[in-house]
């Protein structure tokens, strides 16, 4: 090989991986046979997948959760601190009636706010009440959306359609996060695979 080969087979090679490096890495994280990408949009900005898990019940698989931040934390604290656009997408791993979805939605709520900051986000938690009662429950296989998004509130979308209008007060947002983040979190594996040490 002459020496003219030589450089332009560098400068090719050096195109190449320059070119390789410019592409966008569309990686998946798998949990249970349900993917989640590696990153996100919401509002705008591109959000980093925290950590996924998947939420049992009697062993029974209920749904794979994946946790959505614009930089990654490793605990509750420093998740409910982020002021930016968070995402919690659910994949349905099985059926489940939307009176179902709501009690346990209100269990994990319970659990995890006391009574005075209940009293402080009551009229959001009705708000999302209705938001269940008006979808005729989860199939598996369907796509839940609980985004925060600053300025505008919590907005809630089911296999790509928002469900009802935004619910504002990121204190609500947040006591939706301690479901799974906090003190008495819904499923004890799921909370340290949402916060990436399961990873």
């Amino acid at each position: 090989m002459t020496t003219h080969q030589s450089v332009i087979k560098r400068l090719l090679a050096g195109a190449v991986l320059t070119l390789a490096a410019s592409l966008p890495a569309f990686a998946t994280v798998d949990v249970g046979g349900y993917k989640f990408e590696d990153t996100t949009k919401v509002a705008g900005k591109d959000l980093k997948l925290n950590g996924a898990g998947m939420r049992t019940k009697f062993i029974i698989k209920v749904y794979a959760a994946g946790l959505y931040l614009p930089e990654k934390k490793n605990n509750t604290a420093e998740v409910l601190k982020e002021e930016g656009p968070r995402r919690v997408t659910l994949q349905m791993a099985r059926d489940i009636s939307s009176e179902d979805f709501g009690k346990a939605f209100m269990d994990g709520l319970n659990e995890n706010i006391d009574k005075a900051e209940k009293q402080r986000i009551v009229a959001q938690i009705s708000k999302m009440g209705e938001l269940f009662a008006s979808v005729d429950g989860l199939k598996k296989g369907d796509v839940l959306h609980l985004d925060w998004i600053p300025g505008t509130g919590t907005q809630a979308e089911l296999n790509g359609q928002k469900l009802g209008g935004p619910i504002p007060d990121i204190n609500f947002y947040n006591a939706i996060l301690r479901i799974w983040l906090g003190d008495k979190p819904v499923d004890r594996s799921l909370k340290p695979a949402l916060l990436g040490e399961a990873r």
